[in-house]
């Protein structure tokens, strides 16, 4: 029996589902998965299941825990090697995880997760995108160099909770085809690889065809 349930939405299409899922994944926790078909907004199933009406959702050894990086800090309560060992790395790393939560809000927009894409954008990308973009290179690319001595993710050998917060936008650069730097680039593809990311993407390969959105899959 296990010791608590996470509910997911749709993983083709859900970002902070494949964030939550994947530091619940790292830390070990022994929890039934449950996924929910998204269908826009909050719908009756997702409401009935969670505290907010989103995913994803925590119950664990009687703890509710609902909000991605919410998620990340409790689960490293139980899993610190989740935050960098060190002060300042683990400092920065948590820095990186808030403005991801909070800020990038044009890239979102314009390039919402779809696994199951794989071209760019046939109107090119708008300046306000591109300057999230540009940040988000400027901010892999330095980290690395600064923290990843020893390793291909941000802090080194060891994929953190910051690592799970950036990895449904490096899912949004591959869909989109969009270029990075050759260090953001070669991080990009060490989070892809990771044997948690080809899980979840071989995961989305089966959900069922109708769980497809025309609001996602229309995107130009």
């Amino acid at each position: 029996m296990s010791d608590g349930t996470l509910v997911l939405g749709t993983r083709r299409y859900s970002s902070w589902s494949l964030r939550g899922w994947l530091i619940v994944r790292l830390a070990e926790l022994d929890v039934t998965e449950e996924v929910i078909r998204l269908a826009g907004g909050i719908t009756p199933e997702i409401a009935a299941a969670t505290p907010n009406g989103l995913v994803p959702y925590l119950e664990h050894d009687g703890n509710r825990v609902w909000e991605s990086l919410a998620i990340g800090e409790y689960c490293a309560e139980l899993a610190p090697a989740l935050w960098p060992a060190d002060l300042r790395a683990r400092t920065h790393a948590r820095v990186l995880s808030a403005e991801m939560h909070a800020g990038f809000r044009p890239l979102r927009l314009a390039m919402p997760m779809n696994l199951g894409r794989n071209h760019p954008l046939a109107g090119g990308i708008a300046p306000d995108v591109q300057a999230d973009i540009d940040r988000l290179d400027q901010l892999w690319s330095t980290t690395r160099a600064k923290y990843g001595a020893g390793g291909p993710f941000l802090f080194g050998p060891a994929f953190t909770v910051a690592d799970a917060m950036f990895a449904p936008v490096v899912a949004r650069f591959i869909s989109y085809g969009v270029r990075l730097g050759a260090a953001s680039s070669a991080y990009r593809d060490a989070v892809l690889a990771h044997p948690l990311m080809v899980e979840w993407y071989e995961a989305a390969t089966l959900e069922p065809a109708d769980w497809q959105l025309d609001r996602y899959e229309s995107v130009a």
